[in-house]
């Protein structure tokens, strides 16, 4: 090989002990075989379970996402308890809980409701004794019938509405201003009841 301009000249080395510095994966087909194996055991231990886990249906962030609707991290509290579906409970069904969440729309809410209840409808559970069935259990002809493994699909995020002619109300009412006054109303809210509670006080030394 020859060398031109002002390069380094190269200073290969090698000599490196290759056999114990490189690692292979000649074990990988049989971790592999292994790993499968691992999860059909596990499985058969765990018994008929759902394939995936339950999850709320939640609006995106910002303007630019929030007319899509993907799946969310848990249902709230609020929407467990409205389902008939207890905290406990949940984790045995394959539901995910997020107490950290909250419901800011009451539509948003009835959406998720509506979700666990087609999602309970669906749900077969076995008991773990034939004999004994326990509260909530599925019995008789239920047992025996068939399942769908399918998912339950995300609702449509478009909101159809028919169209209607604006009302005179409508018309008189200015939006930005309503939210800038709640906005005001809500920063001052303290200031005034301060205010209010000294005027009390001031006319009621006043008045002994």
């Amino acid at each position: 090989m020859g060398f031109s301009h002002n390069n380094v000249l190269h200073a290969n080395h090698f000599r490196k002990d290759w056999q114990s510095r490189v690692r292979t994966w000649f074990d990988q087909p049989g971790r592999k075989l292994r790993r499968r194996q691992a999860r059909k055991s596990k499985a058969a231990l765990l018994g008929a379970r759902p394939l995936s886990l339950l999850r709320p249906a939640v609006r995106g962030q910002t303007v630019r996402y929030n007319t899509k609707i993907r799946e969310g991290r848990g249902f709230t509290l609020a929407e467990l308890r409205e389902a008939g579906v207890g905290r406990k409970e949940a984790k045995g069904l394959g539901i995910v809980v997020d107490h950290r969440r909250r419901n800011l729309s009451e539509e948003g809410k009835k959406l998720n409701v509506d979700r666990l209840k087609a999602y309970r409808a669906r749900l077969v559970i076995f008991p773990k004794k034939a004999g004994k069935p326990k509260k909530g259990d599925s019995t008789g002809d239920d047992l025996t019938a068939e399942t769908t493994r399918t998912p339950i699909a995300l609702p449509d995020p478009y909101v159809h509405e028919t169209p209607r002619k604006i009302t005179d109300e409508e018309r008189e009412v200015n939006a930005y201003r309503t939210l800038r006054d709640a906005r005001a109303n809500q920063r001052h809210d303290g200031k005034r009841k301060v205010r209010a509670q000294k005027k009390e006080e001031e006319e009621a030394a006043k008045k002994k």
